[in-house]
């Protein structure tokens, strides 16, 4: 039996980094393709587990930030899974709408390094003005 289920509760059996939270990969539960990486912290976490939703911890906002609340574009989670220490989790997610990134592309990873140079690969799909235009 491995530490993790040795924990009655599961949100204890996580290794918490210091400042509360874990780093949180979202996947597309389809294609494999990763379009975001976040925090989460253990009121987002449980916020997702009950709702199916993805909820993250924003750092820039210092709140629980509900994927989609403001561009639509939200993430539902089809399984939840965390790494042998128990210090990184892995999100399937179905990504609804068309981008998971704020500047409007289909995943927050659109740059490439080419040789000593990051070349920017994905196009923007939606304008993020159109998108969080308050």
């Amino acid at each position: 039996m491995s530490d993790l289920e040795a924990t009655r509760n599961w949100l204890d059996a996580l290794k918490w980094a210091d400042h509360g939270q874990i780093p949180a990969i979202a996947q597309d539960a389809a294609s494999g393709h990763v379009p975001m990486f976040a925090d989460m912290n253990r009121e987002s976490l449980d916020e997702t587990v009950d709702s199916g939703r993805a909820v993250y911890w924003s750092r820039s906002r210092q709140r629980p930030w509900r994927k989609g609340e403001e561009s639509g574009d939200e993430q539902r989670v089809h399984s939840l899974r965390t790494d042998c220490d128990g210090d990184v989790l892995l999100l399937a997610i179905d990504q609804r709408g068309g981008s998971a990134c704020h500047t409007g592309r289909e995943s927050c990873f659109f740059h490439q390094l080419q040789g000593e140079s990051w070349v920017l690969l994905d196009p923007v799909l939606r304008d993020p003005k159109d998108i969080y235009g308050k």
